[in-house]
């Protein structure tokens, strides 16, 4: 490395050196605890990278001694040139003699030395230094290649005993951790601890070795000098360790505030419909700015504590050259004690051991980041899981009968340890019989399910199966023997074959056939053109409801299960499919334990046994005639579901009373962390792809093709985004400017300071020295202040862009159409991703950045004019290798970059799987399908683990080859040097000065190059902005688009629609619907799971417009009205209504935004929705977190804000879209209840599957087949016997 240039470095690292402060504790607790996965392969090789890395170290500070020496040499040279000037004086045995033969004596009565051979001396010289520069290749390859091959195997290590333990772990763990945690862990603190562990070491080994060895060869030479120059290193310590303290803090700050406004992203992205359907976009982009204002001031305030203390450094280093130089010439010309070369050995000895101890510290930075990312990847590898479901251990029974007992069970769920859920609870299951849990909501029913999937123990009590404690079985064979179909069916994002497949290890097609038929699945699925490879979508997204709870009954029958656990399996299903499905699950129960939990009690009426729930306990049992006698809690559900709500509502009044207190208590506090809900049939869940598809429709086949389409976009359009802060791009610039000059004026003046020795008037000599060092003072007090400039300039321009980039970004995605968000690469994952990373990465080539290339630029300009004013013959000489050492970091940055974007398509496809198995947890679990998952996530880690090792070498080979060329180049460049001085007369001080000025614009060009890759990703990301806020929203939300007129009706007509979705353009939904309903009047749609109720819904509220025919409002087109004057006038329940993560208040506020809803209006919404009295009821009333997604309130609780918002909002059109199917009956009279009210004077349009719900309406609709096949009043349909009337009375299929 260039010792004239060591002073420049400090820049390319300055920012970057605000690591931890080094401590022995860090260090000895860093060594012996990241390494507890390296084999003694890897520690051989680690030792042997770290002996490659401390002899590196001492190559340049023995570089130092050659230069020295070369100093002396030229210095020597000189005085015996001037010397023989006078033609009175002649060279004789290696001493000036006069020519009468006396000795010629100087100023200083000391004889002059002649007879220096230059070139045979710079000869010598050049072949040291091509020495040192070999030695340097060889040991630098081995010192990267041997620490990166032994960091690249434990991070494997690390990785697949990181998963493989977080998938063993019970489910209690999960409900304490959220899954983006660990997917976060698995993803960004596994790479931390990669970084930490791999080359970081080697390279802080080697910095280490150059301080040392540095102090050493000052000391050496002379140690006055070296405690001058070593008393002025604290002032730089400080100056670095108070930044390092104010940007952590700082960059915590700004972390948290961008990390609050990536939830309020995701959490939008994630209910993008129902904050479309609510008109929420403008609300929403404030609240996410909102956030990023705050992360902006934190920006700013860091950019300018780093110019203030950048300056302070720059200061103190350019005082502390005209100390030292000034200092040092009184000890070489006053009491000579020095040479000029032993002046130069000890100052750069001395600022090179400095410089590499500061460079140390980015080092420090990885490796405190390392151990913090290990301390929890370790913590969680060395938990041992309450229950093991990898475990050997328990014994397996040879004959299982499927007797199930319930033994005085009480159970807390551990996220919530201060709610029983289960209270004393003791009951039996008789094997071979069907069993059936009833009970309100929140009493207990699925909690004692997943008690004996042995997802939880319980705390007190024992469940057992044919008299065993299930505790002492073994986990796997026990889930091995039930089969499991839940109320929200997983479905992984794989064929429908590969999904029915998980229930089962080998299972043949003929099997996946048989169970697909007896669960009426087989004939849509033979209807669909890839038939069973038909990929379901993420998270099932592209079937309906019904179609995919077939598909997972279908899963649960290939296992031939023992115990048959039903979750309200049949509750998202029409009539038509629930009786084949029910009649399926009737058949197949036939000598098996079924546990079968439904709110449809008729569905469950011939179970063998019924079991009352209430408050956690068993609180009654017996058959069906038995329970309605007792006249207890299951006689109220049936009383309850079989009457009319006018005449229940007595009994409603005092049931609801007598649970409510209960159901919020259990409900509001317990985190039974199902599988994630589906917002509508058509919806795509932002949950990853499958195992079987990553062929056919990969991320990094996505990702791939996204590069292909998109063209770098021009950063000048990027810095249109920058105008307004035009003013401190200027101010910036400038000080920017005069930085890059500061390198090329110390190239001038130390090479001056050198020619001062070559001086024989010594008072001539001190004037010159004294005159160079208040240069340097000058030097020091302009540099503070630009460094200030830049620094703080750029930092306001850069957060002012990011803030605005960030902004624009989410209102163009918040623009544009639903059917945009359902394709894959546009998933809220994705999206919040890129939301995150895009506007940063381009914010680095259009921030700072810019202040950093015009510093480069100012620097190479003015290096290269210095070079060949003063000696054009030994710059174009020394240019030559301008190539080599640009080309090796250009080649360094490619290559890793290159990795870099392998490594991230590879470990994108592991990230993939584990973030689908994290993601759905408790199905994998029931499916015991953990260890499938383990293999397929180490099988996708294998290409990065061999690119690592291949990049190792790469790696090893540019990093030997940039470190040595530098060493070449002075070989040269002396050498040549040599010659020129001697047969053309130049001064010696003029090879100094070429020398260090084209060797400052070689490593200003290196710098330069470094941004490339930065600026090529910014160009990358830009275009990925750009094409975002380009592309024209195919359905306008714009208030200017669009017709809007005062008197809305709420007519509707459906005229001849045709319609697919953009992402399954070979699957027909809608054929020719043709419906209408006048204003105030009531329309229901009733058929079967994907006849395309709920599409017919999304086309009146515009999130899709039909392919062929019309929607007309009010006797306009639909694609003619202004879409949100259309979705103001629509009020939509959904069956699982979306609630924000605030309060109860701001929710139903939501119902209204084009306004601020007053509180009056919100308790008249909610009384009006049944809600005011159990509102009222919570600690606080109104203002009661609702939790991420609802999470601490019951379904029908949530059902009734959803109503309530619906209500606030008072549209002209209501649309209740299953609004009450997965409620139990207690809750879904009360939200019929609230639904009726509402539809008073509004046109409603209804989709239920309960037919029962569906006959008040004025027009009820029979769809079939995407069309529309009878329609007329519950009357006249009956009357008819046609579709309808075999709906009402058997639930046959439609023919």
């Amino acid at each position: 490395i260039s010792l004239v240039s060591v002073s420049v470095l400090v820049k390319s690292r300055g920012t970057r050196g605000v690591g931890d402060k080094l401590n022995s504790e860090t260090l000895t607790d860093f060594f012996c605890f990241q390494y507890r996965f390296a084999t003694w392969k890897d520690r051989v090789m680690m030792v042997l990278g770290t002996l490659c890395a401390v002899i590196h170290g001492s190559a340049t500070p023995l570089a130092l001694l050659v230069y020295s020496m070369l100093t002396d040499t030229f210095v020597a040279y000189e005085l015996e040139v001037q010397a023989l000037r006078d033609p009175n004086k002649e060279c004789n045995n290696n001493t000036v003699y006069w020519i009468n033969g006396s000795v010629y004596e100087s100023d200083e009565n000391l004889t002059v030395s002649c007879g220096v051979d230059i070139e045979t001396e710079m000869t010598m010289f050049a072949y040291y230094y091509v020495g040192i520069g070999v030695a340097v290749f060889i040991l630098a390859y081995f010192q990267i290649a041997l620490w990166v091959s032994a960091a690249a195997r434990q991070t494997q290590r690390i990785r697949k005993a990181y998963f493989r333990k977080v998938m063993q772990m019970e489910i209690g763990w999960f409900d304490c951790c959220s899954v983006g945690e660990l997917n976060t862990r698995l993803a960004d603190d596994i790479s931390k601890i990669n970084n930490a562990i791999a080359d970081q070491v080697s390279i802080f080994a080697e910095k280490i070795s150059t301080f040392v060895f540095g102090f050493m060869v000052g000391f050496i030479a002379g140690w006055k000098l070296t405690l001058v120059v070593i008393a002025i290193s604290p002032l730089i310590g400080l100056a670095a360790g108070l930044m390092a303290m104010a940007v952590s803090r700082l960059t915590g700050q700004t972390m948290r505030a961008y990390g609050k406004a990536g939830a309020v992203a995701d959490e939008v992205l994630s209910a993008i419909r129902t904050v479309a359907a609510f008109g929420g976009e403008d609300k929403e982009v404030e609240r996410y700015d909102k956030n990023l204002l705050d992360a902006q001031t934190s920006g700013v305030k860091k950019g300018s504590i780093i110019g203030v203390f950048q300056g302070c450094l720059w200061c103190i280093i350019f005082l502390a050259y005209a100390l030292a130089f000034w200092y040092g010439s009184k000890l070489v010309l006053d009491t000579k004690e020095l040479t000029p070369g032993g002046l130069m050995q000890v100052f750069f000895g001395v600022l090179l051991g400095a410089m590499n101890l500061g460079q140390a510290s980015p080092c420090l930075e990885a490796f405190a980041s390392g151990r913090a990312a290990a301390k929890a990847i370790f913590e969680t590898i060395d938990r041992e899981p309450e229950i093991n479901c990898f475990s050997e251990e328990g014994h397996t029974l040879d004959r299982v009968k499927g007797d199930i007992e319930f033994r005085n069970v009480t159970f807390f769920y551990p996220s919530r340890p201060d709610v029983k859920i289960l209270n004393d609870l003791s009951t039996e299951i008789k094997a071979g019989e069907t069993t059936a849990f009833v009970g309100p909501s929140g009493s207990g029913k699925s909690t004692a399910i997943q008690l004996i999937q042995r997802f939880y123990d319980p705390q007190e009590g024992m469940v057992t199966l044919d008299g065993h404690d299930i505790r002492t079985l073994n986990v796997q064979w026990l889930r091995s023997l039930i089969g499991i179909v839940e109320q929200e069916p997983v479905l992984f994002a794989t064929t429908i074959a590969e999904n029915i497949r998980f229930g089962r290890s080998g299972v043949t097609m003929e099997e996946i056939i048989q169970a697909s038929k007896e669960a009426n699945a087989y004939n849509f699925i033979m209807d669909l053109p890839q038939q069973f490879d038909t990929l379901v979508g993420e998270g099932g997204g592209q079937m309906s409801g019904g179609q995919k709870q077939r598909i997972a009954i279908a899963r649960a029958l290939v296992r031939n299960p023992k115990i048959l656990l039903l979750d309200m399996a049949t509750s998202a299903l029409d009539n038509e499919s629930e009786a084949v499905v029910q009649n399926a699950l009737d058949s197949v129960r036939i000598g098996r334990t079924t546990i079968s939990i439904a709110h449809r009690l008729s569905t469950i009426r011939n179970a063998d046994i019924l079991i009352g729930f209430e408050h956690g306990q068993a609180v009654e049992r017996g058959t069906h005639s038995e329970l309605l006698d007792k006249k207890a809690v299951y006689f109220t559900l049936v009383t309850l579901q079989n009457q009319d709500l006018s005449q229940t509502t007595n009994v409603l009044m005092f049931f609801f009373a007598i649970t409510h207190h209960y159901e919020y208590y259990s409900n509001r506090s317990s985190v039974r962390r199902r599988s994630p809900s589906h917002l509508s049939n058509s919806f795509v869940q932002d949950t990853p792809f499958g195992l079987a598809d990553y062929q056919a429709f990969t991320p990094v086949n996505v990702k791939n093709f996204l590069y292909e389409l998109l063209s770098p976009a021009a950063v000048a359009r990027i810095l249109k985004y920058n105008k307004p802060e035009w003013p401190y791009l200027v101010l910036g610039s400038l000080g920017a400017g005069f930085n890059g000059l500061v390198s090329p004026i110390y190239a001038i003046l130390f090479s001056q300071i050198l020619g001062t020795f070559g001086i024989a008037d010594l008072n001539e000599q001190r004037r010159q020295i004294n005159s160079i060092c208040i240069l340097f003072c000058i030097v020091a007090a302009v540099s503070f202040f630009s460094q200030f400039l830049q620094g703080y300039a750029f930092a306001k321009s850069g957060e002012l862009l990011t803030r605005r980039l960030r902004k624009v970004a989410f209102q163009a995605m918040l623009r544009q159409e639903i059917g945009w968000f359902d394709d894959p690469k546009n998933s809220p994952g994705v999206l919040t991703t890129r939301l995150a990373t895009d506007a940063s990465v381009v914010q680095k080539a259009a921030g700072s950045q810019i202040g950093a290339i015009v510093d480069c630029l100012t620097n190479v300009v003015a290096s290269i004019i210095i070079a060949f004013y003063f000696s054009w013959k030994l710059a174009f000489v020394i240019m030559v290798f301008l190539p080599f050492i640009v080309l090796s970091g250009l080649f360094q940055t490619n290559i890793l970059t290159g990795f870099a974007k392998t490594d991230d398509e590879a470990m994108e496809a592991a990230g993939q799987i584990s973030s689908e198995a994290l993601t759905n947890i408790r199905t994998i679990a029931g499916l015991a399908k953990e260890e499938s998952f383990v293999q397929s996530y180490e099988e996708k880690l294998e290409l990065p683990y061999k690119s690592d090792k291949k990049k190792a070498k790469i790696y090893g080979l540019c990093f030997g080859f940039a470190k040595c060329v530098f060493y070449m180049a002075y070989a040269a460049s002396f050498r040549y040097g040599g010659h020129l001085v001697s047969s053309e007369g130049l001064h010696f001080m003029m090879v100094f000065r070429v020398i260090s000025a084209i060797i400052v614009c070689g490593n200003a060009m290196g710098r330069a190059f470094s941004f490339t890759s930065d600026y090529a990703k910014a160009k990358t990301a830009a275009a990925h902005f750009f094409t975002l806020l380009d592309r024209p929203p195919q359905i306008s939300i714009s208030q200017a688009d669009g017709e809007k007129w005062e008197n809305f009706q709420g007519e509707i007509e459906f005229r001849g629609c045709k319609f697919t979705y953009p992402t399954r353009p070979d699957v027909q939904v809608l054929k020719g619907l043709v419906v209408s309903v006048k204003p105030g009047q009531t329309l229901a749609f009733v058929g079967s799971s994907g006849c395309g109720k709920s599409t017919s819904v999304q086309l009146l509220q515009r999130f899709y417009d039909p392919d062929e025919g019309q929607v007309l409002i009010d006797g306009r087109p639909s694609d003619k009205v202004n879409v949100p004057f259309l979705r103001s006038q629509i009020g939509i329940v959904s069956q699982e209504p979306v609630l924000f993560d605030c309060s109860i208040a701001e929710n139903i506020q939501y119902g209204d935004n084009t306004r601020t809803v007053s509180m009056t209006e919100i308790v008249e919404a909610a009384k009006k929705a049944h809600l005011h009295d159990f509102v009222m009821k919570l600690p606080n009333a109104y203002e009661t977190q609702v939790g991420a997604q609802g999470s601490q309130l019951s379904r029908g609780q949530k059902q009734r804000i959803a109503i309530a918002r619906a209500i606030v909002r008072n549209p002209k059109i209501l649309l209740l879209d299953e609004a009450t199917s997965a409620l139990d009956t207690e809750s879904e009279k009360t939200v019929q209840s609230a639904l009726d009210e509402a539809r008073k004077g509004r046109t409603c349009i209804i989709i239920a599957h309960r037919l029962s719900t569906v006959q008040t309406a004025d027009i009820i609709a029979t769809m079939s087949d995407g069309s529309v096949i009878e329609q007329g009043t519950h009357e006249s349909l009956m009357a008819q016997r046609g579709a309808y009337y075999k709906l009402v009375t058997t639930g046959a299929p439609i023919s």
